[in-house]
Order: C-alpha cells, then structure tokens, then sequence
C-alpha cells in the first residue's frame, strides 16, 4: 500500500489497519466502470480510490486524488455539497443508503446513480472514517414476470407526475400490495416508487431549465407547489441549486 503524503488524523492508525484489507480488493474495484468507490478519512480527504473515480474527476493517476476532499478535485457547486455530506456523517455517525443523485460526467452529460456512504468505526465504537460507493442505475430487469404490470405504473408515473405519489392507488393498479410493489420495483427497476417519481421530476426540470422559463415555473410544471421544496430537493439530489444548473448548463457558472 501507498504511504500517504500527508498526516492523518486521530484514529489514523486503525484507518491504515483497515486500508491494507481494503487495498487487497482494489483489482476488483478497478474494474468496475459503472461503480465508484473510495475511502475517506475523518476530514473527509481520500485516502482510497478506484479508478473510474479518478477517471470522472480528470486525473489519470489514483494517486492524485490522495489527501483532497471532493470540494478539490469535483467542480465547487457539486464537490462542496459532497464534502458537506461526508463530515456529517463522520460527525453524526448516520448511513446514507441509496441515495438518488444526479452526476455530471464529462461531456456535461447527465447520469442517474445511487450512492451509499457508511461510517469506519474502531473497536471502541469512535469513528476513523468512511467508506462509500456510487452505482451509475442499471438497466431494468425486463424479463423478471412483474415487469409488465410494473412497467404501466411507471408509465403512469411518467405521464402523472405533476400529481402526489398515491402507493394504494399504484399498487392497485398492478393488482398487489403496497409491500409487494415497492419490493419488486426496487428488483426491477432498482428505485423504490418515490425514487421513480422524484427521478422522472427532476429529468423534467432539467430538460425545462435549458430554456428560460423561471424556475418557479419550472417547480410548478414539475408537480412542486412550493418552489422552496423544489429548490432543496433539487440541490439535495443533483448537488446545486436549479439556478446553477442553468448558468452551468449555459457556460456561466464559475467553481
């Protein structure tokens, strides 16, 4: 393993202990191109990386991203937002699971994942650090014998989603129960209804932001009658304000 450039924290020694298991892994976290992985520390600063985290931030050596913080090596807008959530979950102690957000690859190009973020603790219980992944969303599983009567929902969905999230209705559209649908959308579609919901919301914004209606507009064309909510629900999933997206969108914004 590396010896890292920089000094580490409190609670360094057993973060290192934790890295020689986890750099064994490294080959199988290099070659997945849809997933990113990392370990941080208690400031938030990389101290593990796999390649196709290098690779969409730029860099064509792991190594580089050693020692930075998301806000150094992401865009500002987005990378301040991911340090942010990084020490308070190092600081609160809480799991993100499944996490819907909205990436910019390079090329500007939009892509769907869901992230997990889990806190490192050593044997007293005091956290070292954390360890996430990101997995870009998978293709749905057409042969699975729900799809058809899953696939009508999400239709309804799409073609609804200016309304409130009604489960009971939905689930007796695919004649189950509202246990039944959210387990076999999440097998399917690998979202839960609400994340569908949310996703095919925000896809319309962000297809609405290339022009210039106003964004209060825009929350109201999206199903969101308090433009306050929208604005939060978009920065919690997609890492900057609608605002923002726009002037990136545009060529505006500055990092």
């Amino acid at each position: 393993m590396n010896t890292l450039a920089y000094p580490l924290d409190p609670g360094a020694a057993t973060l290192t202990g934790m890295l020689s298991h986890f750099t064994l892994l490294e080959p199988v976290f290099d070659a997945m191109p849809d997933v990113v992985f990392f370990i941080k520390d208690t400031q938030a600063r990389y101290v593990l990386v796999n390649r196709t985290l290098a690779s969409r931030c730029g860099y064509k050596d792991k190594e580089a991203l050693l020692g930075k913080t998301a806000e150094d090596v992401f865009p500002r807008r987005f990378g301040r937002v991911y340090t942010a959530q990084d020490k308070a979950i190092v600081s609160v102690g809480n799991q993100l699971v499944d996490q819907l957000e909205l990436h910019l690859y390079p090329g500007r190009q939009p892509g769907w994942c869901l992230t997990n973020k889990q806190p490192l603790r050593d044997p007293e219980g005091h956290i070292v650090g954390l360890a996430g992944i990101s997995r870009d969303l998978k293709a749905d599983e057409g042969g699975h014998p729900a799809y058809s009567r899953l696939a009508t929902v999400v239709q309804y969905i799409q073609d609804n989603y200016v309304q409130p999230l009604n489960l009971k209705h939905l689930a007796a559209m695919a004649d189950m129960s509202v246990a039944q649908l959210e387990r076999y959308f999440h097998k399917v579609f690998h979202l839960t209804p609400r994340q569908v919901l949310l996703k095919t919301r925000l896809d319309a914004a962000t297809a609405l932001l290339v022009s210039h209606d106003k964004v209060t507009d825009v929350a109201a064309l999206c199903g969101y009658t308090d433009h306050s909510a929208f604005t939060r629900q978009f920065k919690a999933t997609v890492g900057i304000t609608p605002t923002e997206y726009r002037m990136l969108l545009h060529g505006t914004a500055r990092g």
